[in-house]
């Protein structure tokens, strides 16, 4: 029998253990770790402090319990779950890391992050939220000036424009190699599946090696290239080609959407939230003659995050990545208490049906396996209407 997935995927599950010892040797040889939890984080300007830039725990149910002990129960999973993780000491990111960067994406994470600033040395940059606007571009790359000035005085070093430069250059290269990863789901069928696609993508901002980290996706990319050769697919060509949308996924119960889509036969074939290919869409600009925290500032503020007003970005981006993908049905996952996200769903759904005229469907969940009954059933609806080909449910 033919094994559908990748080899090197195991190698990159392996991450998450191997990248928890890495982290503590780099603390106990003195290197300096960043850690972040956002897309809207500049990783940039960490590596160019000589630090370590990571991703911070934050897609489990398991410490959810321990972060409602001081936390309203009725607040998004991904905050009581980063806040668990922190007071809990579970997250090996968290524990070496020697900062903190936050953001100020939503009024949940920003009140949360009050509290967690009382545990680490923590930065917050203050994100305009009104996108395509000048203004917000000079006040964005004040913050990227801040944070650059903080780190220096943190580490007692010196972020130089050439050091700035070489991280870009670094960044851009780990974002191309994984826009490619994921554009090889753009055939028909995909060669890997969802899961997969969101276990490399999201596993990425553990990379304590950078280096290593590209060198293992594109491995992981030659294997598929060449899997794709011998006819080797993870869907059968028949299979419904589902975008997913909306709030960022990750192992450990934020998975609990895909999970059910392709448990049920369908093929992920795009992800187009923050842990998917929304922070690969733009790379920051290279050219020598501009100031690179400008640079910085164009990139990141072009993140096309429900946050943001408007968001047209968000809609051009799930149009460009349905017609690419040749997808059947777009799904929108929303976190319970996701206010951005839950009340730009109607937006999306609007623009789906009308403008692509795809069908759609929203799901509002959260970490735990309460609703994973209700999830499989209605997801097994929603397929059963694309292969049909009515029009929406």
């Amino acid at each position: 029998m033919i094994d559908l997935r990748p080899e090197i995927m195991q190698e990159i599950e392996d991450l998450r253990g191997v990248n928890s010892v890495k982290i503590k040797e780099a603390h106990e040889e003195g290197k300096k770790v960043v850690g972040m939890y956002c897309v809207f984080s500049p990783s940039e300007i960490a590596l160019a402090a000589d630090a370590i830039s990571v991703t911070l725990c934050g897609t489990s149910q398991a410490p959810i319990e321990a972060a409602e002990k001081e936390l309203p129960r009725n607040l998004c999973p991904l905050i009581k779950s980063s806040y668990g993780f922190a007071i809990t000491d579970t997250c090996p990111y968290f524990y070496f890391s020697d900062v903190l960067l936050a953001e100020t994406t939503c009024d949940g994470k920003k009140k949360m992050y009050e509290l967690m600033g009382e545990i680490k040395p923590m930065h917050i940059m203050n994100l305009p939220q009104t996108a395509n606007d000048k203004d917000s571009l000079g006040l964005w790359k004040s913050e990227m000036v801040k944070f650059k000035e903080y780190l220096e005085k943190q580490f007692d070093v010196e972020i130089t424009d050439e050091k700035l430069r070489d991280a870009i250059k670094l960044m851009n290269r780990e974002r191309k190699a994984m826009r490619k990863l994921h554009k090889l789901n753009a055939h028909k069928p995909a060669p890997l599946s969802g899961m997969d696609m969101m276990l490399a993508q999201w596993l990425k901002g553990f990379n304590v090696d950078k280096e290593a980290g590209i060198d293992l996706v594109e491995r992981l990319i030659s294997e598929v290239e060449e899997r794709m050769e011998e006819g080797i697919y993870a869907y059968s060509e028949n299979a419904p080609r589902i975008l997913l949308t909306g709030c960022p996924t990750g192992v450990g119960g934020a998975d609990k959407v895909l999970r059910s889509l392709e448990d049920a036969g369908a093929a992920v074939v795009a992800l187009e939230n923050c842990t998917g290919y929304k922070g690969l869409d733009v790379l920051v600009d290279e050219d020598m003659n501009k100031d690179p925290l400008l640079a910085l500032a164009e990139k990141y503020l072009s993140t096309p995050c429900s946050c943001m007003t408007n968001n047209n970005g968000r809609l051009d981006l799930i149009k460009r990545l349905s017609e690419e993908y040749d997808v059947d049905g777009i799904v929108d996952m929303t976190y319970q208490a996701c206010h951005t996200y839950a009340i730009e769903s109607f937006t999306v759904k609007k623009f789906v049906q009308d403008e692509l005229n795809l069908p759609f469907m929203q799901i509002e969940t959260d970490y735990s396996e309460s609703d994973t009954g209700q999830i499989k059933t209605r997801v097994e609806a929603f397929l059963e209407t694309l292969q049909s080909s009515s029009i929406n449910i």
